[in-house]
């Protein structure tokens, strides 16, 4: 599998999620889960990757790939976790588990509906707790200026502040829960891998540590991106009353997010001086809080998972 070792610096579009003592990988075809089991033997579980883009061309057309990649992300980020998160369930819960599994045949027939149906609730509740803390909340406090300023340019440059200021606050606390550390440090694992694999060498523990634990195309400097492009994209949107803020955030989100996405894959793809300065802040927010070194155990379940997505013959997994 591990088919370049040449020394060839190129981007790869191979890109990945810190789980609980795991590491998600998804690659051109496949999805590979690799998680750390509580008797240390490493879980692999691959997948095929369903991409609805390649059937449905509309979702692949610039801007509106952003958005759909938001969602697509989404979703299998929390499939990953609730996976890895099943091997560290206490007794109680296995026990819960084995009497669900005795339910009736009907429970068994709707199994699967039932666990979309979950699914799709806990994205939605995922997207309206982001909405509400990092898009409305800061709107609702700068809409207190609004007295004090008659400048919608201004206001909205409150409020985009005061929204990275909540972002900050919210990455600051959470990286100090012990459990979301040890996340943290397979989120170095996964970087320090793709590193080395984007430089060619051979995918083993020893090289894997001598790479940056940092990624421009990391999911936190996404983030970032989408912060900093919504000051831009709500202005044009001036200030009205507070009703029609909620309304113009939420339909503007997508499209925040689509541009976003371009903006951050221009960065990732270019070695232009310009680009290696505006993707400055996301690595800093990575360094800072989103990511630690990892020890050589989390950099072998990162391996396990990469080298399960590699490219097969014919395949492309340039950025």
């Amino acid at each position: 599998m591990e088919k370049r070792n040449t020394k060839e610096l190129f981007k790869t579009s191979i890109g990945g999620q810190a789980l609980i003592e795991g590491v998600m990988m998804r690659g051109p075809s496949k999805i590979a889960i690799a998680v750390r089991k509580p008797d240390n033997d490493i879980e692999l579980k691959v997948e095929e990757a369903k991409d609805l883009s390649k059937k449905y061309k509309i979702l692949a057309l610039p801007i509106i790939r952003g958005a759909y990649k938001l969602v697509e992300s989404m979703v299998i980020g929390i499939n990953s976790l609730t996976y890895s998160a099943s091997f560290w369930e206490d007794e109680e819960e296995l026990n819960k588990k084995e009497s669900n599994e005795n339910k009736g045949i009907l429970d068994k027939i709707f199994k699967d509906k039932k666990e979309s149906v979950e699914m799709a609730f806990i994205v939605l509740i995922s997207f309206i707790i982001a909405a509400l803390l990092f898009m409305i909340l800061p709107s609702m406090i700068a809409g207190f200026l609004n007295k004090y300023a008659d400048s919608s340019l201004l206001l909205n440059l409150v409020e985009g502040i005061l929204r990275l200021i909540i972002f900050g606050i919210y990455l600051y606390y959470v990286s100090k829960i012990d459990d979301i550390k040890r996340v943290f440090e397979y989120h170095g694992s996964e970087h320090k891998s793709i590193h080395c694999y984007e430089a060619g060498d051979e995918l083993t523990v020893e090289n894997v540590k001598k790479y940056p634990i940092v990624h421009p195309r990391c999911g936190t400097s996404f983030l970032f991106m989408v912060m900093i492009i919504s000051i831009i994209v709500l202005s044009f949107f001036g200030w009205p009353s507070p009703v029609m803020r909620v309304i113009s955030r939420l339909v503007a989100l997508p499209v925040i997010a689509g541009i976003a996405y371009e903006v951050n894959r221009i960065i990732g793809k270019s070695d232009l001086k310009l680009c290696k300065f505006i993707a400055i802040p996301g690595l800093k927010i990575q360094e800072h809080i989103t990511v630690r070194e990892p020890d050589d155990s989390m950099i072998e379940v990162a391996l396990e998972s990469l080298k399960a997505v590699l490219p097969e013959d014919g395949e492309s997994d340039l950025w």
